[in-house]
């Protein structure tokens, strides 16, 4: 292993990117102790070199351009800490690769958008494409699967992948509050986005999702495969029942390994308090896979933030100091596989049902007849009592099913004239 330094130059300078300075600088010395090689700073992108960090970054070479950055820096390695899956970003990652520099990136959506194509730049220059910090941030998640669980066949995969979900989720439940009114308390909070679209509707989970698939199946990443649910219907009725019935509702990304195909969903589920992934609150995220030879593991640990994010970032530097080079996604490109989309209507599963009926005679008996024409078995029924005539929520859980029998019942469901709202549909994950 060579002695020289490692130099690094950093796109991006937010709050992720100020956190891998900090780190850099604060445990230089503990780096190159666990490298046998120093770890510097060379260069920084920032389009604002003026404003107050709190890192010193008098030292640095400084870029406006972090296209530029890539080729002309004194670097071995670009970290690309902008965002966003095309423009300024991807430009950056590919001018770096096409370079022939390694690079770290965090950046979810353009791994999940074109992954696949970046892997075969990399590895046609022999560089290093590596993206810890992409999925549940501080958890080494990628790490776990790619390395320490490559002895095993991994047949699942699911997890907690967005602390805005769940920390609104959590406080619903905790504080008997609705959606919408958390909502704007996480956002005043700075847990959610003035526009919170990509989160509260799935697509950051999504975006993780796809790349824990590819790396835990070997196959193609492929995004348009998954089947995308977010967290706006989700009432607080939904998550008093829930807990009545012994649940808790996060939302999931699930990938799953059949003969079929691969089934990749992210959705709200209703988790049995026996599940220990049911117990993550707040803005933590947890990640459950399952392997042939270690059973079931799950990884929980704060999914973003600047120190749990930038600290995957800088393992990843790390690892390149110190010579490993692995396939972006576990094997070479020519060996992952088509990823081979199992269609949602094929899933099997139990389900929660909220109804809102007119509480009148003969209401319940057209219920159990669509849900009978459509092969789907009652496991239990709640019915909240109101005056007569009123509309009335029920819940109803379901034995096993298939999902494209649940659909077709709730659609005939829907059309009876006692039905005064849309049905709501939740999965149930088993134990």
């Amino acid at each position: 292993m060579t002695h020289a330094p490692l130099k690094v130059a950093i796109a991006g300078l937010g709050t992720v990117g100020v956190g891998t300075v900090k780190i850099l600088q604060q445990h230089a010395d503990l780096i190159r102790m666990r490298c046998g090689r120093p770890v510097v700073i060379t260069a920084v992108c920032s389009r604002d070199q003026n404003r107050h960090r709190g890192v010193d970054l008098s030292n640095y070479q400084w870029f406006s351009d972090a296209a530029e950055m890539a080729t002309q820096a004194n670097a071995d390695v670009i970290v690309e800490l902008i965002g966003g899956s095309s423009g300024i970003a991807k430009n950056t990652v590919e001018a770096a690769l096409a370079a022939g520099r390694h690079v770290v990136t965090a950046n979810k959506a353009l791994l999940a958008h074109h992954g696949l194509a970046l892997a075969k730049l990399a590895e046609s220059k022999g560089v290093s494409l590596n993206y810890e910090a992409a999925v549940a941030g501080g958890i080494p998640v990628i790490k776990s699967i790619r390395e320490g669980l490559a002895g095993n066949a991994v047949t699942r995969v699911q997890g907690i992948l967005n602390g805005t979900c769940n920390y609104i989720l959590t406080t619903m439940r905790q504080e008997g509050r609705g959606f919408d009114d958390v909502l704007k308390d996480a956002q005043r909070l700075g847990y959610a986005e003035a526009d919170p679209s990509f989160d509260i509707d799935g697509v950051d989970t999504a975006h993780k999702l796809a790349i824990l698939a590819s790396v835990a199946f070997g196959v193609e990443v492929n995004f348009n495969a998954v089947q995308v649910e977010g967290i706006r219907h989700i009432s607080a009725t939904d998550i008093q029942f829930a807990e009545e019935l012994g649940y808790r509702i996060k939302l999931l990304g699930v990938a799953s390994m059949s003969l079929d195909g691969i089934e990749q969903s992210v959705h709200p589920t209703m988790v049995p308090l026996s599940a220990p992934i049911a117990h993550v609150e707040g803005v933590f995220n947890a990640v459950v896979t399952d392997g042939d030879a270690v059973d079931s593991l799950m990884q929980e640990g704060r999914g973003a933030g600047e120190g749990p994010t930038a600290s995957a970032v800088v393992a990843d530097i790390v690892d390149i100091a110190r010579g490993i080079h692995l396939p972006t996604f576990g094997v070479p490109v020519e060996k992952l596989k088509p990823s081979q989309a199992r269609p949602m209507n094929l899933h099997t599963g139990a389900y929660y049902v909220r109804l809102m009926l007119v509480d009148q005679p003969g209401v319940f008996a057209d219920v159990a007849a669509a849900l009978r024409d459509h092969k789907v078995s009652m496991e239990s029924m709640i019915q909240r009592v109101r005056e007569p005539g009123e509309s009335v929520p029920v819940v109803i859980t379901t034995h096993i099913t298939s999902e494209s029998g649940m659909l077709a019942a709730l659609d005939a469901i829907a059309k009876l004239d006692t039905v005064t709202e849309p049905p709501r549909m939740i999965r149930i994950e088993s134990a």
